[in-house]
């Protein structure tokens, strides 16, 4: 996405040779030619349901493109939406805990919207709002990938306090990956 921190640093490594696509319309307006070495990249935070049809599109247009060589998307983003898209027809709300300038988090929430669920996202317990939760009595919970679990316990524990309310956690996918500090910063 334009202006995602990810993609401008991507960009400003060689400025004049990238090309920022985020629709099929984009990759039709694409003029590179056929004999040209091309290839693509995703934005790690999108989930594979955003970038199928993109990089179908790519693949017709430009049957030669290299692909990149390891999954690029990120699983924790595709696990999130996957749960969203379980958990939206079981809740009257959605709240999404991720800050308003996390591609993923606004990902989540667009998603429980499409699917015709209220939507809120917060980065923060007083954000909530008590009339959000009147006569709701399903109240679904998610949170971006960068999102640390004490922020999600701590509006859980918020949106109790607004009345009586039970959590359940549902089963999905555990994610036990863990990433070594990079070195230098481990030291």
């Amino acid at each position: 996405h334009k202006g995602h921190p990810e993609v401008e640093g991507t960009m400003g490594q060689v400025p004049d040779g990238i090309q920022l696509v985020e629709s099929i319309a984009d990759v039709e307006r694409l003029n590179i030619a056929s004999d040209s070495p091309i290839a693509y990249v995703t934005q790690t935070t999108l989930s594979v349901d955003e970038t199928v049809e993109i990089v179908a599109a790519l693949k017709r247009k430009y049957p030669h493109i290299t692909q990149p060589k390891k999954q690029d998307i990120c699983y924790a983003t595709q696990n999130r939406q996957d749960a969203v898209k379980f958990m939206a027809p079981q809740v009257e709300i959605v709240i999404v805990v991720g800050s308003p300038n996390s591609s993923n988090s606004n990902r989540l929430r667009e998603l429980s919207e499409k699917l015709g669920v209220i939507s809120y996202m917060v980065d923060h317990p007083d954000q909530l709002q008590p009339e959000w939760f009147v006569n709701k009595k399903r109240v679904g919970l998610t949170a971006g990938a960068s999102a640390p679990e004490s922020l999600a316990q701590s509006i859980i524990e918020r949106i109790k306090s607004f009345g009586p309310r039970q959590v359940k956690n549902l089963e999905g996918i555990v994610e036990t990956t863990a990433f070594a500090l990079p070195k230098g910063l481990n030291d």
